[in-house]
């Protein structure tokens, strides 16, 4: 036997020595006065209401990070898509200085252009627009979490006629993530992950939603539980 060869066990215990490392070195810690703006449509609007995932989110880090003065602000507008933030970017989020930026955008790129093709956003748009989103928001010195596409519909996956649409551009979010070493919150994986465990009856809505699209109570809670995950790992 070669003296050098490592068994299976020492194997997977070193694997998992190098992945704690890599895991670690991954993490960006919180710092003093972050201001963490929030970017979307209607959905990041409502989060910003009374039981909203932004202002859970600002609760939680509040209660967690008392003397950080962490800052947590909405700016989602109804029905936009990639091009209207691109319109909006500068005004909305470039000028309130934020430390990082939580893009979550997609469903009304996908939406609209179900009914009308020429009101929805093709996905060499939606790329390239996101690339010009992003690159302004990081020339302002912010780091940028970008979230894929939720759901339109709550029925089993594949069954809602958006779905092939949504994982399309959910797989155009993620890819460019990689690309711009982006940090991702795949939200389309969470929702459709838990809604296939949670939706024994198949219900088009109600499970995370309260329309197919908006979110519920339960739903802000599990947004503001997946993006506190990748705000604070």
């Amino acid at each position: 036997m070669c003296p050098t060869r490592l068994t299976t066990a020492a194997l997977i215990t070193f694997g998992l020595f190098v992945s704690a490392i890599a895991s670690e070195a991954e993490k960006t810690p919180l710092r003093q006065g972050e201001r963490i703006v929030f970017l979307g449509d209607s959905i990041t609007a409502g989060g910003a209401g009374l039981n909203g995932f932004i202002t859970m989110i600002r609760s939680s880090l509040d209660k967690k990070y008392p003397e950080l003065k962490i800052e947590c602000l909405g700016a989602g507008v109804s029905g936009n898509r990639v091009p209207d933030l691109q319109a909006r970017v500068e005004k909305d989020v470039v000028a309130k200085e934020p430390t990082i930026v939580v893009i979550y955008i997609g469903i009304n790129d996908v939406w609209r252009g179900q009914t009308d093709p020429n009101r929805g956003t093709t996905p060499d748009s939606f790329t390239s627009g996101l690339k010009e989103v992003i690159s302004k928001i990081q020339a302002g010195g912010a780091r940028v979490i970008l979230c894929t596409p939720s759901v339109i519909g709550e029925k089993k996956h594949g069954s809602n006629p958006p779905d092939a649409k949504l994982d399309e551009y959910s797989d155009l979010s993620r890819s460019l993530a990689k690309e711009r070493n982006l940090q991702l919150c795949d939200l389309r994986k969470a929702f459709v992950d838990y809604i296939a465990l949670h939706n024994p009856e198949d219900k088009e809505k109600g499970i995370l939603t309260s329309d197919q699209v908006h979110l519920n109570l339960a739903g802000n809670q599990f947004v503001a539980e997946k993006m506190l995950g990748a705000l604070d790992p």
